[in-house]
């Protein structure tokens, strides 16, 4: 079995704590920032989190990892909601978020139904099927978006 990465370490002790809480991981970043290592945890949960959510989370998965000692250099510590541009990561999310403005950008062209040819779609997200994103574009028309083609999901902030 392949050695499982620094970030992987994290999620694992991460998830515990996060599940007990009632929240999800929503991103979880690891990487060089200027002079140091920053982790970065986005976590979430239904109606949102607050500042204290945050700050818990940030104890307790303080303490693990100084016990675990996973990481073996100076870090900061961060822990953070989405924001309003939530990124879509899981499948599932696909599905919660039906209904809501999203910005959908592909690795390549792909074409909605009027067979315009695309890498940035922005609509309405409609759900995800047999691994197939569909929106409703904002100038009317649908797109059909493979899953594996995705890079990058995200809500947009809806006025």
């Amino acid at each position: 079995m392949a050695k499982m990465d620094t970030a992987g370490q994290i999620s694992e002790l991460a998830l515990p704590i996060l599940d007990s809480l009632g929240m999800e991981l929503v991103e979880l970043e690891y990487r060089k920032e200027g002079q140091g290592m920053v982790l970065r945890l986005y976590i979430d949960k239904p109606g949102g989190v607050t500042l204290d959510d945050c700050a818990d989370v940030s104890r307790e998965l303080s303490e693990i990892l100084d016990v675990e000692d996973v990481i073996h250099c100076h870090y900061s510590l961060e822990v953070s909601s989405p924001g309003l541009n939530r990124p879509l990561k899981k499948e599932a999310d696909y599905v919660r978020y039906a209904g809501r403005l999203v910005k959908i950008r592909t690795f390549e062209m792909v074409a909605d139904d009027a067979g315009n040819r695309r890498k940035t779609f922005l609509g309405e997200l409609v759900g995800l099927e047999g691994g197939v994103v569909a929106v409703k574009l904002k100038e009317g028309q649908s797109a059909s978006i493979p899953l594996d083609k995705i890079a990058k999901a995200n809500l947009e902030f809806e006025m």
